[in-house]
Order: C-alpha cells, then structure tokens, then sequence
C-alpha cells in the first residue's frame, strides 16, 4: 500500500514522516530525491538547460536560487519544471516502494495534489497547520522574509482546496497533540 504524505510548505510534513519512521517505517522524500537528481539525472539537467540555458547549472551544481526566482514569477516554467522533474521522482519512489517488506510505502511530497501524483496513492495524509504559524515556521526555517513566504505560498493549494482529496487529515497547529494523530492514522493504515 503506497500512503502519500503531503501538506502545504511549513505544514509539519517532515516532522510527520519522522514520527512514522520512529513507528519503523521508512519515508521516501519527495523534495529530497528531487534536489538530488536535479544534479545528477542527465534527463532533468538536459531539460533545466534546454528551458533556462546553461546559467542554470553553476560549477555542474543547479542555481537553485535563480530556479527559484523563475518558478516562483512564471507559472508556465513551474509546469514545465514539474512535468520534467516529477515523473522521475515517481519512478524512483515505485523502486522504493517494491523493496518495502512491510507492504506499506510512505511518501512525503509537497505537491501531491497540484500535481494529480496523489492519483498513484492508495491512501493520502495531509498535513495542515495556521497560516500564520506556517509563514513563522517557514521565515525561521530559511531566513526569508514574510513577502518571500507569501509568495511561495501563494504558488500551492490552499488547504481547503486538499481537504476533499485527502483520506486523512493531521492538523499540526501545536495545540493538538500530533504524535497521537499519526500513531492512530498509522495503526488503522496497517490493520487494513
């Protein structure tokens, strides 16, 4: 059974997937497979370059800020982004996948919705949490400023937008004790 995990940028996704992996269960990392072939698939550095040019690509390594600047500014280079990224963060979390004993497969991506990826999943957890309190996450996380944050937000599904699509919902607004919330969402996955 393939379990998406997904949730809006500075929801608490990964403070839920390492919840699940203290219950013994492996999470595939969407962003982080991402950011990984980025460097080293010739398919996607081929496309990248073949979109922005070589300037795209510093020293072999992705200017992830200048990506950045492009996607977050241009809607049309976001969807050719993620058309050309996604698919193969898909075939690498089905490998993932085929090799988990447990018969369960977590996997944590932002986009899951926005990208019809959730299609692919059995079951879907999403993460919600305050605006606010996502906007204060995210400006400490990565030291931007709150406009920054906004705009990136901007760029994702409201959580309203996911609610119906998602088979289960953790609300992560540090009131609601979160440990419980994934501990039962994960024994009624397994007893399935």
């Amino acid at each position: 059974m393939n379990i998406g995990i997904t949730g809006g940028i500075g929801s608490g996704k990964s403070i839920v997937s390492k919840v699940i992996e203290t219950m013994g269960y492996l999470v595939f990392n969407s962003d982080a497979e991402s950011k990984q072939l980025v460097n080293e698939d010739p398919f996607i550095i081929d496309g990248l370059v073949l979109l922005f040019g070589k300037e795209i690509y510093l020293n072999g390594i992705l200017n992830k800020e200048m990506l950045a600047k492009i996607i977050f500014s241009d809607d049309a280079a976001r969807i050719s982004v993620n058309k050309l990224i996604h698919p193969r963060v898909r075939d690498t979390f089905d490998i993932f996948a085929s090799k988990q004993l447990s018969g369960i497969a977590f996997n944590e991506a932002a986009i899951l919705f926005e990208t019809g990826a959730n299609e692919s999943f059995d079951k879907t957890v999403l993460v919600t949490s305050p605006k606010e309190l996502r906007v204060a996450r995210i400006m400490s996380r990565d030291n931007v400023s709150e406009e920054d944050v906004e705009a990136r937000i901007s760029k994702q599904w409201t959580d309203n937008e996911k609610l119906s699509l998602a088979d289960f919902v953790i609300i992560n607004d540090e009131n609601i004790p979160l440990i419980v919330q994934v501990e039962a969402i994960v024994n009624q996955l397994i007893s399935v």
